[in-house]
């Protein structure tokens, strides 16, 4: 299903600003999102329901970013797991178990992409079998782990990056899509541009990077919308409070609550 930024402008939009300055502000700031490949099935019965996130040990804000998704992805009917090799979990995370709005966090011991592997699945199948709806689970990588990508098949499949429009941070994005998509052919990978003010900037910073994937890798990306820069995301750092709980009205929590559909929306039941 073909979306745009233009679905999510409303946290930009005054309610009493003119259409004609809600048009200009969607066709300025237009970001396709491109269909997802539809997932496999585990047994015949369902899409697996597995996202890997590459995280490095001290990246606090993606960290923070992944647990809000996590909550914000419950909250919208399809409970969250987030796994994370044990030896990494970030300290602006809450305590293990199950948390705000049922979503829950599980440190696994793992030394290596093909431990974390095994034990994602086996999180993704039991609490597929607790829940009446479509549980999830976003998987935290360490990125030097990918260095042996074929090992993490299974949980490669959907990848979510984040990127700033920083021109340094735009080339890491492109260099670890690259190299995913040398590893693992099959990923569909997404982008959600994080750090911005404007739909503007997220919408250049994202074609620019994924014009520059399809021409040079022939690899599309998909677009995961944008996260905004705002004062909430930092005091939910240091308060560890999820953002749509602590500031629900925020701009933050809406685009956090945006991102979360776009994800949800490209997991496609088998049979639906």
């Amino acid at each position: 299903m073909g979306r745009d930024l233009g679905d999510v402008l409303h946290y930009f939009i005054p309610e009493a600003g003119s259409i004609a300055e809600a048009g200009s502000i969607a066709e300025a700031g237009s970001i396709a999102h491109r269909d997802a490949t539809p997932l496999p099935a585990v047994g015949g019965s369902r899409a697996l329901g597995v996202i890997a996130v590459p995280l490095g040990h001290r990246d606090v804000l993606r960290a923070t970013f992944v647990w809000n998704l996590a909550v914000e992805m419950t909250g919208q009917g399809a409970p969250t797991t987030v796994v994370v090799p044990s030896r990494m979990a970030p300290p602006v995370w809450p305590e293990p178990g199950r948390m705000a709005m049922g979503a829950e966090l599980i440190p696994v011991l793992a030394e290596g992409l093909g431990d974390l592997s095994r034990a994602s699945l086996d999180v993704d199948v039991t609490r597929a079998a607790d829940e009446d709806q479509a549980a999830q689970v976003l998987v935290c990588v360490p990125p030097a782990w990918l260095r042996k990508a074929a090992d993490g098949a299974a949980i490669l499949r959907r990848v979510l990056l984040f990127s700033s429009p920083e021109p340094t941070e735009l080339i890491e994005t492109y260099a670890l899509a690259k190299h995913l998509f040398a590893s693992a052919p099959a990923a569909v990978l997404g982008v959600t541009i994080y750090g911005v003010q404007r739909v503007e900037t997220a919408a250049r910073a994202f074609e620019r990077l994924a014009g520059t994937a399809e021409r040079h890798l022939g690899c599309p990306l998909t677009s995961y919308g944008l996260l905004v820069d705002e004062l909430q995301i930092y005091r939910a750092i240091v308060e560890r409070r999820p953002i749509g709980v602590a500031h629900p009205q925020s701009r933050a929590a809406r685009s956090l609550r945006d991102v979360a559909r776009l994800l949800l929306d490209d997991v496609t039941p088998v049979g639906g």
